[in-house]
């Protein structure tokens, strides 16, 4: 099976959520579309996180299920992940723990967890409108390796 693999990225907060769920939204059904499987890698450390995980549930549900995975990666095993395992489970279609990062300090494992995601990736989405933090810094390392972008800010 060709599976194609997406990771995101963006700002933790926000303003315009709507308009940005929607533009993910034609972007995820494009996606499930043209590929025959297509692993979508988000991980839960804000505002974008939350409105891309919506718009993934949002387009399986309307458009396509049968051809893609819903997966939360996470920097190390968090509190919140711990106490509540059935949520997570049934609000992804799985939960990975990075292996790189699970045991690097935790001021670098979110950076270090990106890094592998984008590593993963034929794909990178981002939502940029600031030159600044950790999701610029995962955009100018997907550069460095040479992977195909989007910035959905600029959509």
């Amino acid at each position: 099976m060709d599976i194609f693999t997406v990771s995101f990225f963006g700002h933790r907060r926000i303003y315009d959520h709507d308009k940005t769920e929607n533009k993910l939204t034609n972007l995820l059904r494009d996606l499930l579309q043209n590929h025959q499987y297509v692993d979508f890698l988000i991980g839960r450390n804000g505002d974008f996180d939350t409105i891309v995980s919506s718009a993934i549930r949002k387009t399986k549900r309307l458009y396509r299920s049968d051809n893609s995975s819903h997966v939360l990666v996470l920097p190390y095993p968090t509190a919140e992940w711990q106490n509540n395992l059935t949520s997570f489970q049934s609000f992804y279609d799985e939960v990975e723990i990075c292996e790189k990062s699970a045991n690097a300090h935790f001021r670098s494992a979110i950076q270090i967890r990106n890094r592998n995601m984008i590593d993963r990736s034929d794909l990178v989405v981002f939502y940029l409108k600031e030159k600044s933090g950790g999701a610029y810094l995962s955009y100018q390392y997907a550069k460095k390796q040479n992977k195909k972008t989007i910035n959905v800010a600029e959509l």
